[in-house]
This record gives C-alpha cells, structure tokens and sequence, in this order.
C-alpha cells in the first residue's frame, strides 16, 4: 500500500477506554512514550494479531502514523533499518489482517530445546482437557475452546504450543483468529496416523457442558 493510499485512512481519535485508568494518567502514559514503545507494549502482551485500526485506537494516534512506525518496527527488528543493527531474536509479521510477534524461524530449534527441558513431562488436567477439545474440534480458535470449557485457555494453549502438541493451522476467515490443530508430534505420540483414528467421543463435546470438569486455571 502506497503513503498516498495510506492518507486516505479513517483517523482514530477516540481515547482508549480502560475502567479505573483515570484520563491524565492515561494521557501521561502516552505522552511519555513514543509511539514505537506503545505498540511493542501492546502487541508484546496479545495472544492474537492487532490490526493497525486497534492499534491506532489504544494509542489514539491516526492509522497511517501506525502503520508507518509499524514499518518502521520490521525494519529494526530484520536488521534492515538505516542504522545497520543486527536482526532481533524475534520478528513482527503481519498476519490475517493483523500485526504480531513472533520467534524468528532460525531460532525455533533452541527454543523447542529449551521447552522440552523446562516444561514437566506431565500436563495438568486442565491442559488434557483443552488438548481433547482441540483434537476433536480441530480446526478451533481460542475462543471456540474457552467457550467450550468455561475457563480461560489462554495460559493452557500457550503450554501445549511449547511442548509441540498442537500447531497454528490457519485463521478463522472472518474473525481472523487463530485456528489450532493436533501436531504430527502428538499423533506420533498416540500411535496414530490421522486424526480420524482416535476414539470416537466427539458427541460428548456438543453442547459443551458434558465430558469436562470445568476447572479453574
């Protein structure tokens, strides 16, 4: 998209509306940041994509400012930016309509190393629970499985992404929410080939209410 095209964007001016955050210190928060350091604060604590429009809100600052400091951010991070630095660790990709971080490809082999020696060889009941609704309900958004359970799964979700059990598979076409399945690790694990080879209890997730122990997180 051209700076010319980008002009033509809506602004956002309407102030982030956050209960018990009084406006003066919101208003101090955001004056003593630059815009670069609100949106890595943002996007570093979302589980899903930001688009530039939710972005521009929460900053209050117009989509096109964004958008140009969202390029700016890639740049840094790739090791392409005027400056010369050396690519970051991590890198922010624009998917399904949104902005994200995530660990750069290269170093995927260290972090899954990482995670298999720190992370008990035991899941929790609750990380059972979301991995059997994920396996029979694949492919399912984070929403689909807290809807199911009851509970947040953020926490859970982001477990059994680290030990390798399940994989991002796509984005819900109209929501642009992240899609989660079984990952070959998991099917190698339970002796399977194929998804349609587990155990047919799939009707005890219909309405959501039977099958689970809505347990806390």
């Amino acid at each position: 998209m051209t700076d010319a095209a980008l002009t033509q964007e809506p602004l956002a001016n309407e102030p982030l509306d956050i209960d018990g955050l009084p406006d003066s210190e919101l208003a101090r928060a955001r004056s003593a940041h630059s815009l670069a350091q609100q949106l890595e604060a943002l996007l570093i604590v979302a589980d899903e994509p930001l688009s530039a429009m939710t972005l521009a809100t929460a900053c209050d600052r117009p989509v096109r400012e964004v958008r140009k400091t969202l390029r700016e951010l890639v740049a840094d991070y790739d090791g392409t930016a005027p400056e010369g630095t050396a690519s970051r660790g991590f890198e922010l990709r624009e998917v399904a309509g949104g902005y994200r971080f995530y660990v750069r490809e290269s170093l995927d082999p260290i972090v899954a190393d990482f995670v298999q020696q720190q992370t008990p060889a035991k899941l929790s009941q609750a990380a059972l629970e979301t991995l059997a609704v994920i396996a029979y309900r694949q492919p399912v958004s984070r929403g689909a499985i807290a809807s199911i359970r009851a509970v947040n799964v953020d926490s859970v979700v982001r477990t059994l992404l680290a030990r390798g059990l399940v994989a991002e598979v796509g984005h819900d076409g109209e929501t642009g929410a992240i899609l989660y399945g079984t990952s070959e690790q998991l099917l190698g694990h339970l002796g399977i080939g194929d998804i349609s080879e587990l155990p047919s209890v799939a009707p005890l997730l219909d309405d959501g209410s039977e099958g689970f122990d809505h347990e806390s997180l």
